[in-house]
């Protein structure tokens, strides 16, 4: 499909869509929309920024469209799961966006962060789509304002996150309550084990859709680390900041408490700065985004939860404050830039502890970044190449609650290893290595670091990443920065 045209929606939408100056549908578009146009349960495999709120969203206020009736009080025709408060809150937009020609059209948004009892009044006449994040549909449901036995399309969004954020047992408690008899449209990024099994419980015979962004995405983001100690990091992201480009930019820390230190100190340099956290209130974030939308403000700073459904189209730069322990997590914030054809710049600090952070995110996107040594000296080793360390599992660190795991060894590393481990207020350990011995030297330390001993053993030796390779990683394909495009017009 070229064009919505194709498709036959009915005609308020593909007039709501010309106002929006929508013309091409994007690939998870073509793919979805005339599967969801027959009915068909799916499970589709896309990342943010995509246009899948759309592939999902179209068809279903087409089925509205074409069968009209009356909600039942208290219930909702289509129901829509997704993790953060601004995702879901962006999901609502767009259906009211879509359906603006649709009368009467009843939209609500059940998430945390605003008054329950709102929420229930929205509720108490019925509505055709409801978007929510579980906790708070769960909360409506017990004191009996929702009812969702009336529920005939069910949309499961960024389920991958669903996992990360320990949802899915309220995901299956939601799923019970449910019709049998319903379409399950059903989406994530990536597609682990549990997530899988999630899917088959839920789906009927699904079509399967999987799509890779353009390659544009990544080839116009100008990727590069500078090599830091963690004390040299707030005077660093000063100098960025007076010697780059930017129209807008958001940076990444860790944790709640990082994020909200990093307003204090650009405050301090003269750079109005605000973040973006689950500590905030519903109104600080939609005010806050609101104000980094329009541009009013240009630094926003962000953990990777509340950043989940940030699409502002004109961010220029992204920094990585602190580097993310999980590498698909780096594709998920490099992702904010470069959008909608536009080049991007992506920035990252590494300090010592970050070295294997950056190892698994270069031999899990096949490039070595572009690095910068502006250390002030140490005997600690520098960050290898991406092929030279090679963990038994992904990094799980969680500085926010303090709680890090060191990596998983299963060899050694010429000379000595470390297993280092940055928690606040709790108590930092490191994990046995799988085969072989480790001493530890340090044990645990409260709010602190932690420094693992020698690796004893084996360890082979990953390949060497590649330079010239692209590769998918979660249905994004990483790929060197390659020509400009031009921009093309689709919905997100």
């Amino acid at each position: 499909m070229t064009n919505f045209n194709d498709f036959g929606l009915a005609e308020p939408i593909l007039r709501a869509l010309t106002e929006e100056n929508y013309s091409t549908p994007t690939p998870i578009q073509a793919q979805t929309i005339p599967f969801a146009l027959q009915g068909r349960d799916i499970v589709g495999i896309a990342q943010t920024g995509t246009g899948k709120t759309a592939s999902f969203a179209l068809p279903i206020l087409n089925h509205i469209v074409n069968m009209r009736m009356r909600p039942a009080q208290k219930s909702a025709r289509v129901l829509v799961l997704s993790p953060t408060r601004e995702l879901s809150g962006q999901i609502a937009d767009s259906f009211r966006a879509y359906g603006r020609h649709i009368r009467p059209l009843a939209v609500e948004l059940a998430i945390g962060g605003v008054p329950i009892n709102r929420q229930a009044r929205g509720m108490a006449r019925g509505v055709e789509v409801l978007v929510a994040t579980p906790g708070r549909l769960l909360d409506l449901v017990n004191q009996r304002s929702v009812s969702l036995q009336q529920v005939e399309i069910l949309v499961l969004d960024e389920a991958d996150r669903m996992l990360d954020m320990g949802f899915i047992r309220d995901i299956r408690k939601v799923v019970a309550m449910l019709p049998k008899k319903r379409q399950t449209l059903f989406f994530s990024a990536t597609m682990p084990g549990e997530i899988a099994k999630l899917a088959g419980e839920m789906l009927n015979d699904p079509a399967s859709v999987s799509v890779t962004p353009e390659s544009t995405t990544v080839e116009r983001i100008a990727q590069s680390v500078i090599l830091t100690d963690r004390a040299s990091k707030p005077g660093l992201l000063v100098d960025v900041l007076k010697t780059e480009t930017i129209d807008r930019v958001l940076v990444f820390t860790r944790t709640k408490h990082g994020a909200d230190k990093v307003v204090k100190q650009l405050e301090k340099s003269g750079f109005p700065a605000a973040a973006i956290h689950g500590n905030k209130s519903q109104n600080q974030r939609e005010r806050v985004l609101g104000q980094f939308r329009d541009g009013s403000l240009r630094i926003l700073i962000a953990t990777d939860i509340a950043a989940r459904g940030i699409d502002v189209e004109g961010i220029s730069h992204v920094v990585n404050y602190d580097l993310p322990n999980i590498p698909e997590s780096y594709v998920h914030r490099i992702g904010r830039t470069a959008r909608a054809g536009r080049d991007g710049v992506a920035i990252s600090f590494c300090d010592y502890e970050e070295n294997a952070f950056l190892r698994d995110i270069e031999r899990t996107i096949r490039i070595k970044i572009p690095a910068t040594d502006k250390r002030t000296g140490g005997v600690r080793q520098a960050a290898e190449p991406a092929g030279h360390h090679q963990a038994n599992g992904r990094h799980r660190g969680r500085g926010g609650n303090g709680q890090n795991r060191g990596h998983q060894g299963n060899g050694h590393r010429n000379g000595q290893g470390h297993g280092q481990g940055h928690g606040h207020g709790g108590q930092g350990r490191q994990e046995q290595p799988q085969r072989g011995k480790a001493h530890h030297n340090g044990g645990a330390a409260k709010g602190g670091h932690q420094n693992g001993g020698q690796h004893h053993g084996h360890r082979q030796p990953a390949a060497a990443a590649g330079t010239g390779q692209g590769k998918d990683i979660g249905g994004m394909k990483f790929m060197q920065r390659g020509p400009s495009r031009p921009r093309s017009h689709a919905p997100r």
